[in-house]
């Protein structure tokens, strides 16, 4: 990459917020930095980052996959490599663009007719376009493994989110062990969101991670979730705004 972009990958326990958490970073970046371009990867196969930013997603890079495969699989490989060849621009087809942010889902993970060049090819693609970019904030299911192997294998912040209890905060730990073989990051924290008491903080076992910020629980946050509105339309009172942007000012990207 000709310029730096500053790249935010998070991964972590399911089911704690993870993708409230993304989605919260691209708005924050985006007030944060209006003359700055920024590119939101969805890596999880749910897709809720494009609710999250009410964002629809009309494709994914996934769909792009198939369509190579299927080629290959019907015996057509001439279509296949002209097809393969024109990736590059349908995936810039499939951004979706709001103000100074692109959306780019990866979509479901690999399933039958692995292909490793057309993923490493897919994968190269999107590291182009990210290329482009100022920010990229990249939402991974949990693990790091898919976030190396269907995105990229570098990041510059690497954010793990989990709840309080000790099993997710074992998980994450584990996760960091991985991604420090798997992937290279210049950062490293921790968001432990769902906190039902915030003076348990003292009492958190997490590991040689710093500790960016502890979100309590909050029963508005369930509400928006079930009303399916996006993050843009989130209180910046919220526990979850709040300390979400204080986590990332202590990284240094806010």
């Amino acid at each position: 990459m000709d310029k730096k972009t500053t790249i935010i990958a998070f991964t972590g326990k399911g089911g704690v917020g993870k993708t409230s958490i993304s989605a919260l970073t691209v708005r924050l970046l985006k007030e944060a930095y209006l003359d700055k371009k920024i590119l939101a990867i969805d890596a999880d196969p749910a897709i809720g980052l494009s609710v999250a930013l009410g964002v629809e997603v009309s494709s994914t890079v996934d769909d792009i996959r198939k369509l190579f495969v299927n080629q290959v699989e019907n015996g057509d490989t001439k279509a296949a490599i002209e097809m393969l060849g024109e990736a590059k621009f349908q995936m810039f087809d499939s951004l979706v663009e709001m103000d100074n942010i692109s959306f780019l889902a990866i979509g479901r993970p690999e399933a039958a007719g692995c292909y490793c060049k057309v993923n490493a090819y897919l994968k190269e693609v999107i590291s182009l376009i990210a290329s482009n970019y100022d920010y990229v904030v990249i939402d991974g299911e949990a693990g790091i493994e898919q976030v190396n192997r269907r995105v990229m294998e570098k990041v510059t912040h690497l954010i793990l989110v989990s709840d309080a209890s000790k099993k997710g905060l074992q998980v994450v730990q584990t996760i960091h062990k991985v991604a420090s073989d798997l992937v290279m990051f210049e950062k490293a924290g921790l968001i432990v969101n769902r906190m039902i008491d915030l003076s348990y903080k003292d009492k958190l076992d997490t590991g040689n991670l710093e500790l960016l910020a502890c979100i309590e629980d909050d029963k508005n946050m369930a509400y928006n979730d079930m009303n399916g509105n996006s993050v843009f339309e989130m209180s910046e009172e919220a526990p979850i705004y709040k300390k979400t942007k204080m986590a990332l000012n202590k990284l240094g990207i806010l």
